[in-house]
């Protein structure tokens, strides 16, 4: 069972009594030896500074150290002090904020948010995003008008803070946040949680519905508690022990600042940061991949100064890359040295560097899926009809795939497999998918794949359930690894 516990500078101060909860001195949490062997504890820092070294700031330290779940996580509590953090919600969120605020005559504003609401309704979305970003139960948002509002800055809120006319408020709905965090009770008794993060709305995702719902049962078989999340649950992720990508990956995007976040606050990532910043930048994999004498098609790093020399080294036609293409989008074919001009051109007004690669025509491209520097799964991803890659996007927006077809691991050339572990080792012990083409006897690596697809019907042909549970079983080990005590040698 859950323990809740709210921790004050001094409960004498504090105006609220909760049902369930109980509310303990700062000084008796971090002192008491009572409280350092407490096991499924959560903990509600509500101490009135966070300011580094200060009483708030080693409650929520102490607590990480004893498996407690702060809120906030020190993390959070960073993130309101730098000024590069609080532009970027703003940033984020502008819309939410412009739209929010424009009633608002005054060039500043002031938003006070309780649990994620405010005494005002019509601010209630603005307070739960910000709730959800940095995740202190009681906030204090400043905004400023400069030619449109801003986010200034974001502070705790001490309990003996809170308003005498607010705190009518403040206890309906934080009583209203504890029921509903105690009552939703777990399907299965579980060591450990899994966050999985997904979007619904994404066209291309690497896992269908089906895919997700094996997951989460693979997950339960092996007493591993797994749930979805989307990209508003950023602030939630202190509450796992693992997190699980499954929403296309990017650096200048939110699956990047959540596996930052997660391998911060010591959870099991996968994609990891660093996978991401490796993979998702095909002009980094080249280089790796030529560093290492790993086969792939002739390849160059474009620029403008090279441009001329590309059609004399690779010859015509060629392909050509954004460093963040995926999923067939961003590679173009050239087939003439004006069709080349004009994609080249194009992509480097976005990006100082790009590749160019060698067009090997072949039916079909291996996919070769790999975990923990072993191979998963070995698919065919044939060319879509008519068309030189697997998946073809037309130009009114709609796409027409190839057929998948999957085989078992022993079944795939045994060259193929070799040369997709060699090349997926010099990213990690992740989860990847390997590209590879095979020209007669050659093969040749074309990309890695942090983030590969695994959907039902297609990649789990051969392992069925298995596939999800190999992987599943591979999250309890690092996190049992993770949780494992360090001991001194002797």
């Amino acid at each position: 069972m859950r323990t809740t516990l709210i921790i004050v500078d001094n409960p004498k101060y504090w105006p609220l009594t909760l049902e369930g909860v109980e509310v303990v001195p700062a000084r008796k949490y971090l002192t008491d030896p009572a409280y350092t062997n407490l096991r499924h504890t959560k903990v509600y820092n509500l101490c009135r500074s966070y300011r580094y070294q200060a009483v708030g700031y080693y409650v929520s330290l102490l607590a990480e150290a004893r498996g407690h779940r702060p809120v906030p996580r020190l993390a959070a509590i960073q993130d309101m002090k730098l000024q590069t953090m609080v532009r970027f919600v703003s940033d984020d969120l502008d819309s939410l904020i412009q739209q929010s605020l424009a009633p608002i005559q005054s060039d500043r504003f002031t938003l006070s948010i309780y649990f994620g609401r405010n005494l005002a309704k019509r601010y209630d979305r603005l307070s739960a995003n910000l709730f959800r970003t940095f995740h202190s139960p009681l906030l204090r948002a400043q905004f400023v008008f400069q030619k449109k509002w801003v986010l200034q800055s974001i502070n705790p809120i001490a309990g003996n803070d809170i308003p005498d006319s607010h705190r009518p408020f403040v206890l309906e709905v934080a009583q209203e946040y504890f029921n509903r965090r105690q009552s939703v009770p777990k399907k299965v008794e579980s060591r450990y949680d899994l966050a999985i993060l997904w979007n619904p709305e994404e066209k291309a995702s690497p896992s269908n519905d089906k895919a997700l719902k094996k997951f989460i049962k693979a997950a339960n078989a092996i007493q591993l508690h797994a749930e979805l999340i989307r990209k508003e649950d950023f602030s939630q992720l202190a509450e796992y022990d693992a997190l699980f990508i499954r929403e296309t990956t990017n650096v200048n995007h939110h699956t990047y600042r959540f596996a930052r976040r997660a391998a911060a606050d010591g959870l099991v990532v996968i994609d990891d940061p660093e996978s991401i910043l490796k993979c998702t930048n095909k002009v980094f994999l080249a280089e790796l991949l030529q560093h290492n004498h790993i086969p792939t098609p002739k390849t160059m790093i474009v620029h403008r100064d090279n441009l001329e020399t590309v059609q004399a080294q690779l010859g015509l036609p060629c392909i050509l890359k954004k460093p963040d293409s995926s999923f067939s989008q961003g590679v173009l074919k050239a087939s003439s040295r004006e069709e080349f001009l004009t994609h080249a051109q194009k992509m480097l007004a976005e990006s100082e560097l790009i590749i160019a690669q060698q067009f090997l025509p072949t039916d079909y491209d291996w996919r070769i899926g790999i975990m923990d520097n072993q191979p998963l799964f070995a698919c065919k991803y044939f060319m879509a009809r008519n068309h030189w890659q697997v998946i073809q996007h037309r130009e009114d927006g709609s796409k027409r795939e190839g057929n998948v077809t999957t085989l078992a691991v022993e079944d795939a050339p045994a060259k193929v497999v070799k040369t997709a572990l060699k090349a997926a080792n010099l990213i990690g012990n992740g989860l990847y998918g390997v590209d590879l083409k095979q020209v007669g006897n050659k093969i040749y690596v074309i990309e890695v794949n942090d983030n590969p697809s695994i959907d039902a019907g297609l990649e789990d042909l051969v392992l069925k359930d298995n596939l999800y549970l190999r992987i599943m079983a591979s999250f309890l080990r690092r996190i049992e690894q993770r949780k494992k005590p360090v001991c001194d040698k002797p």
